[in-house]
C-alpha cells in the first residue's frame, strides 16, 4: 500500500479554504499513492471548541466534505478527519470522525474511541465515543482507522490509564497490515519522543505498519509540531515529516526500508521554532502582518523581539523603548543595540512626564502614605498604556514579553506590562529564557552580552533586582516545575529538600496570582502544562497547600 500522510496547516472554522488545502495536497500525490490520510478534524481545524456547537457550521461541513469527494473522485482515496452527527438519543450531537472519501461520495465513517478531557482537552463535551477501531479497504489491501488518543492507552506502556478499554487491541481480531492514525497532537516538550516510542511499541505488539499523521500549525495557545511518522512491523522508524511545517510524507509499505535518524535537534532549538510558528501564525490567522512590543533592554523582551522577527520579518515589528527615572544608562543602550542588531524600528517615548502627571492628580488622596508598590505598578502600566495606544493606532499586533517564572508568582502587572493579544514566551521559564538567549547567540552576538550577563530587575525603583522579591530563578523553576505541572504541593516540596520558607513563599505566591492569569493573553504552549486552556485553578480558594 502507498500511503501518503497530508500533514497539514489549517485555520479553525475555515471549511473552504481547509478543503482548499486538502484538495491541493492530494493533487500533488495524485497517481503516486493509493490512499492519502489527513490529520485528525483537518476539515474544521483542531480544536474547533464551540464551533461545534453551531448547527450550521456542521451542516456546511457536511457539504464541503461532499463537494470535496466530488472533485477528487478521479484521485487516490482520501480519510479526512472531520465531525459527523451522531445519531445517538440521548448522548452528544456529534462524532469525532474519519470519513472514506472514494469514487466521489463519501463512504464509510470511522469515530474516536477515547476523547480526552484532561489539560487542553475538553472532548467529551461535543462528542459521542466510537465504540472500536475499525478497518477500511485500499484496494486489495486493508488498514485499521484510529484518531489521535484511540493509541495512547496501551497497558504495556502505561501503568497508570486514563481509560478501561485500548480501542488499539481491537488490531488482532482485524488482522490488518497497517494502521493508520490521524491526530492533532499539540506540541511539548519531549512529546515527539513519547510518540515515537509508542508507536515503535505498537507496530512491534502488532506486527502492523504503524502510520501517523499529525496536524501542524499554531491555533491560539496551541502549537502542533507536525512530525508525522510511519513505523515499520519491527518497530523501525522509517519516516518521518518535517518539524513545525507542513509536508507530505510517503511511503510504500511494499518496498525496502531503513531506519531514519533519531531527532537530535537541540530543545532550545525545537522551543524557538514552535514559538516562531505560534507566533507567526496566530497574527496570519488573526488578520495580522505588523507586531510591536515594548524593549526594556532585559532578556525577555530582548527574546521576544527576537522571535517576532524570525516570525514576521525585520520590516513589520517596532520596538518601543519607554525609559523612566530609573531605567539604567546600559538598559537603554542594550534596547537600543539589539534593535539595531536585529534591524528593527523603534519609537523612544520617555514616560518621567506622566509619571509626575500621575503624581500631581494622586497627591491628594495618597498624602501621608509612603511610596510603595503602587507606585511601581503605575510605571508598567504607564507603559502598558502607551503600547496599548500605538497599536490602537496602527493596528499592529501588539506582543507581552513576561515569562512563566514571573506570570506563575504574578511578578507582573495588570493592565501593564501583561497589556497585548499575544503572551509569547509566557510558558517559557526564566532560567529556559537565558539558555534561548545563548542559542541565539551561537553564530555571533544578536542580544547584547550585557543583557544576559546583568542580574534581572524590573527597574521600577533604584538598585532594584528580581532577587529582592523572588528565590533564586533556578531554584524558582526547580519548584515551579514540581508544583505548577506536576501537582506537588507545598508539604512535598519541603519533603523533596525545597526550603521551608521559599515553598512558602512560592506557593503563596502562586495561589494569589490567580486572578491576573486569568486576565493574561493566551499563552503560548511549549510544556506539558502552560497557563492557558489546560489550566484551570479557582481564583478564591483556600491555603491547605501550604508548607
Amino acid at each position: 500500500m502507498r500511503i501518503a500522510l497530508l500533514q497539514l496547516n489549517p485555520i479553525v472554522g475555515a471549511l473552504d479554504a481547509n478543503a482548499s488545502r486538502i484538495e491541493a495536497a492530494v493533487r500533488a500525490v495524485q497517481g503516486r499513492v493509493d490512499v492519502c490520510v489527513t490529520p485528525e478534524m483537518a476539515l474544521t481545524g483542531y480544536p474547533p471548541r464551540d464551533l461545534l456547537l453551531v448547527p450550521g457550521f456542521i451542516a456546511h461541513a457536511q457539504e464541503v466534505a461532499s463537494r470535496l469527494a466530488s472533485v477528487l473522485a478521479s484521485g487516490p482515496d482520501v480519510l479526512l478527519g472531520m465531525p459527523i452527527p451522531s445519531g445517538v438519543e440521548p448522548g452528544r450531537p456529534l462524532l469525532n470522525a474519519a470519513v472514506h472519501l472514494r469514487g466521489g461520495t463519501v463512504g464509510q465513517s470511522f469515530a474516536k474511541t477515547l476523547l480526552p478531557t484532561y489539560d487542553v482537552f475538553d472532548e467529551d463535551r461535543y462528542f459521542e465515543p466510537g465504540r472500536t477501531v475499525g478497518a477500511v479497504a485500499i484496494g486489495n489491501c486493508r488498514a485499521a482507522v484510529s484518531i489521535c488518543e484511540d493509541v495512547w492507552n496501551d497497558p504495556d506502556v502505561w501503568t497508570t490509564r486514563r481509560y478501561g478499554g485500548d480501542p488499539v487491541a481491537a488490531l488482532r481480531d482485524l488482522a490488518t497490515p497497517v494502521m493508520l492514525n490521524m491526530s492533532a497532537s499539540p506540541y511539548a516538550q519531549g512529546k515527539l519522543a513519547q510518540r515515537e516510542q509508542l508507536l515503535a511499541h505498537l507496530a512491534r505488539k502488532y506486527g502492523v505498519w504503524a502510520f501517523y499523521a499529525n496536524q501542524v500549525g499554531a491555533n491560539d495557545d496551541l502549537i502542533f509540531d507536525g512530525r508525522s511518522l510511519a513505523f515499520a512491523p519491527d518497530g523501525t522508524c522509517v519516516a518521518r515529516a518535517a518539524a513545525f511545517a507542513e509536508d507530505t510524507l510517503i511511503v510504500d509499505t511494499g518496498a525496502p526500508y531503513g531506519g531514519v535518524d533519531p531527532w537530535d535537534e537541540a530543545v532550545e532549538a525545537e522551543v524557538f521554532a514552535a514559538l516562531v510558528l505560534g507566533v507567526r501564525d496566530y497574527a496570519r490567522k488573526c488578520g495580522f502582518t505588523r507586531a510591536l512590543l515594548g524593549l526594556s533592554g532585559g532578556i525577555d523582551s530582548a527574546l521576544t523581539a527576537v522571535i517576532a522577527v524570525e516570525a514576521l520579518g525585520r520590516d513589520n515589528v517596532t520596538g518601543v523603548l519607554m525609559p523612566s527615572p530609573f531605567s539604567s544608562a546600559g538598559s537603554l543602550t542594550d534596547a537600543e543595540q539589539l534593535a539595531a542588531a536585529i534591524g528593527i524600528g523603534t519609537h523612544t517615548l520617555p514616560i518621567a512626564p506622566v509619571m509626575n502627571a500621575f503624581d500631581d492628580v494622586l497627591a491628594g488622596p495618597f498624602a501621608a502614605r509612603p511610596a510603595d508598590v503602587t507606585e511601581e505598578n503605575l510605571q508598567a502600566r504607564i507603559r502598558g498604556t502607551l503600547l496599548m495606544a500605538l497599536s490602537n493606532k496602527t493596528g499592529d499586533l501588539l506582543l507581552t514579553t513576561g515569562n512563566k517564572s514571573e506570570l506563575a508568582t504574578g511578578y507582573c502587572t495588570l493592565y501593564g506590562d501583561m497589556n497585548g493579544a499575544l503572551a509569547v514566551i509566557a510558558d517559557v521559564y526564566k532560567t529556559l529564557v537565558y539558555r534561548l538567549a545563548h542559542w541565539v547567540n551561537r553564530g555571533g552576538v544578536v542580544i547584547p552580552a550585557s543583557t544576559i550577563d546583568k542580574a534581572p530587575s524590573a527597574e521600577l525603583r533604584p538598585n532594584q533586582t528580581d532577587q529582592d522579591s523572588l528565590p533564586p530563578y533556578d531554584l524558582l523553576d526547580a519548584m515551579l516545575v514540581r508544583h505548577v505541572e506536576q501537582c506537588a504541593d507545598g508539604p512535598t516540596l519541603v519533603a523533596e529538600g525545597f526550603d521551608p520558607t521559599m515553598v512558602h513563599q512560592v506557593v503563596h505566591l502562586v495561589r494569589i496570582s490567580e486572578f491576573k492569569r486569568k486576565q493574561a493573553a493566551p499563552v503560548l504552549k511549549v510544556t506539558p502544562r502552560a497557563f492557558g486552556t489546560g489550566w484551570r485553578m479557582p481564583i478564591a480558594r483556600g491555603t491547605w497547600d501550604q508548607a
